[in-house]
């Protein structure tokens, strides 16, 4: 799932190709990914883009008057194109018979992961896919961003210039659940997800399993210190990088997430993970547990 880090280098990629261009066609493939009808996708078409910005995970394409605002999710992800499939969407060649049946062949359920196709007038442009049967990525058309729900309940952004040590003090203050899970709430602090909370935890060296509430000072200053450095590199990271390129640099700079029975890259030991129903996290023994083993709730479950 992209992460803030890695929106926030696509809200910079899509600000340097799309701003000042006009949006000439946006073709839904997947009826699913709409979320929203009223103003249509099409009212988009024959407006300029005016500026990229980024809400948590949430990508906003301010058209004028018009957002366009995707939520990639977990499976869900930005191509751009220099060169759409048959030329520019209006090119003198391309009929609108041909087009008519171009559009058929795309709509067609069960082709691909191509979920929208958004065409400019350079002939450039971008598709937003979604692999898997799971379809959560979304578009949404509104006139204000704050219309969309995921947008408005969002937290605070942790790299906002006013996010200190204090503001997460008291964001978790009253939290009586886990420490990775109050990282994952969107409506708590915007922007980190699976990925990064475990990367977080490891360079703060904290159990996963930690209850928010009960950390001490020093222990939300560890937090907060590891916090900013985390997304904050992570953000240098991808900066430039160009969208298609945007996944292996996420995955290259990741210590345990993802990497179940490598060794630590700080202490050596094993990197261990805990799956549940739909999800895993990854930590390290030494640097977050004192050396306990974490069980695997899946496993625990088939063991009763």
């Amino acid at each position: 799932m992209p992460e803030l880090p890695e929106v926030e280098a696509l809200t910079g990629f899509l600000g340097d190709h799309l701003t000042e261009h006009e949006i000439v066609r946006v073709l839904p493939v997947a009826i699913s990914v709409l979320k929203t009808y009223e103003p249509p996708v099409t009212a988009l078409e024959g407006r300029s883009v005016m500026a990229v910005r980024r809400y948590g995970k949430f990508l906003d394409l301010d058209a004028g008057g018009l957002h366009m605002v995707v939520h990639l999710a977990r499976a869900g992800w930005l191509h751009w194109r220099d060169r759409l499939p048959d030329g520019p969407a209006r090119h003198p060649a391309t009929t609108p018979h041909r087009r008519a049946a171009r559009d058929l062949a795309l709509m067609r359920p069960g082709k691909g992961p191509l979920a929208l196709r958004v065409a400019l007038e350079t002939g450039e442009g971008f598709d937003l896919t979604e692999q898997g049967t799971q379809k959560r990525l979304a578009v949404y058309v509104v006139r204000d961003p704050a219309e969309v729900p995921g947008v408005a309940r969002l937290g605070p952004d942790p790299l906002d210039v006013g996010f200190d040590e204090a503001r997460l003090a008291a964001l978790l203050a009253g939290e009586r659940r886990q420490i990775k899970g109050a990282l994952r709430d969107q409506s708590l602090i915007a922007g980190i997800g699976n990925a990064y909370s475990d990367e977080i935890l490891h360079a703060a060296r904290m159990s996963p399993y930690k209850l928010a509430a009960r950390l001490g000072a020093d222990e939300v200053h560890g937090l907060y210190e590891a916090m900013r450095g985390t997304l904050g590199d992570a953000v240098e990271r991808a900066r430039g990088v160009a969208a298609g390129r945007l996944k292996a640099e996420k995955k290259s700079g990741l210590r345990v997430h993802g990497r179940a029975g490598e060794p630590c890259p700080v202490c050596g030991d094993t990197v261990r993970e805990v799956s549940f129903s739909d999800s895993s996290l990854q930590y390290c023994p030494t640097c977050q547990t004192d050396g306990k083993i974490l069980a695997d709730r899946r496993m625990s479950r088939l063991l009763k």
